[in-house]
């Protein structure tokens, strides 16, 4: 990454030209930068960089119904014109959504990405429903944060992995159980939990099996992609999908000696989801966690924090 002058971005046919007010950093953004995602998603290089943003409408493209030009907007951008970055950019208006009314633009700025993974993941991958028992590794980061509340709202009870330093806020945000990850290991602790979601990886992603019930399955937004995903998700070809599938033939071994199923998920931009999240934010039933907030001048210091894997929340640059 380096910072340079660019054109600023012109909206085509149902694009919103958005300033960018604030924009949030995600270990998405740093491993596209290392060349980690280059298999599984073909970039058109250079291009301005950032995932998720909070922003004023500026201009509206032809055939754009559901947005005018002075809407304060946040979204999560598409994922391979990227743009969050810069002081414009320009957004399909179907992935985007008027921001909650009680949110300054840094917090609204955090929300799209770690919340549409959290709502996809607990809702569309494991189907939690009222009475379920679900774990979620490192409940303290940005979508940790996230979907302990989402899973408390659906009826969930939900146990973690926090730091000391975390577990105040996990508890504050409805975690019932809370596992210290320094000092225990949760599978020697845990048992017959119905999903979990894995947003550490490693040898946690590993361990989650063997605390689910036979036939529960373990969503991981922090492992490697599976042949599944990469078939129903991925547009790639099918010597990556072959690639994938060698991968990740200790994961699936595993979760098949404990009867269970794993699923790596790619989160979907959605405007229609984060108008969901924004009504749940100004019902008082979610509420963001905001760690830090740089201003853009400072990206570099903003990146060099996230990267250090202590932040409790979602790390923001403001413009």
């Amino acid at each position: 990454m380096r910072s340079q002058d660019v054109p600023e971005p012109v909206p085509g046919d149902g694009d919103v030209l958005i300033r960018v007010r604030a924009a949030g950093l995600n270990p998405l953004d740093y491993k596209v930068r290392e060349g980690r995602m280059r298999l599984l998603n073909r970039l058109d290089l250079p291009m301005v960089a950032g995932s998720e943003l909070s922003g004023v409408i500026e201009e509206t493209g032809a055939g754009v119904t559901r947005f005018a030009v002075g809407d304060r907007v946040f979204a999560r951008v598409d994922k391979r014109r990227l743009g969050a970055f810069a002081p414009f950019v320009v957004v399909d208006e179907t992935l985007v959504a008027k921001m909650p009314t009680s949110l300054d633009f840094a917090d609204a700025a955090g929300l799209p990405l770690a919340g549409l993974t959290a709502l996809q993941a607990l809702r569309d991958e494991l189907t939690v429903t009222a009475g379920d028992r679900v774990f979620i590794s490192g409940g303290a980061g940005g979508v940790g944060t996230l979907a302990i509340q989402l899973a408390v709202w659906m009826g969930a009870r939900v146990a973690t992995t926090a730091s000391p330093c975390g577990e105040e806020l996990v508890r504050s945000l409805g975690a019932e159980t809370v596992v210290d990850y320094r000092t225990q290991r949760f599978k020697d602790l845990l048992r017959d939990y119905d999903g979990a979601i894995d947003l550490t990886g490693g040898q946690d992603l590993m361990d989650s099996f063997a605390i689910l019930k036979r036939g529960a399955r373990t969503v991981s937004v922090a492992g490697v992609p599976d042949a599944t995903t990469a078939r129903l998700d991925l547009d790639v070809g099918p010597l990556v999908t072959a690639a994938l599938w060698a991968a990740t033939t200790r994961v699936r071994r595993e979760a098949r000696r404990n009867g269970v199923g794993y699923r790596y998920m790619f989160m979907h931009p959605s405007g229609a989801d984060l108008d969901l999240l924004a009504d749940l934010v100004d019902q008082g039933k979610l509420r963001t966690v905001t760690d830090q907030v740089f201003p853009f001048e400072q990206i570099t210091e903003a990146f060099t924090y996230l990267e250090r894997g202590r932040a409790k929340g979602k790390v923001v640059v403001q413009m």
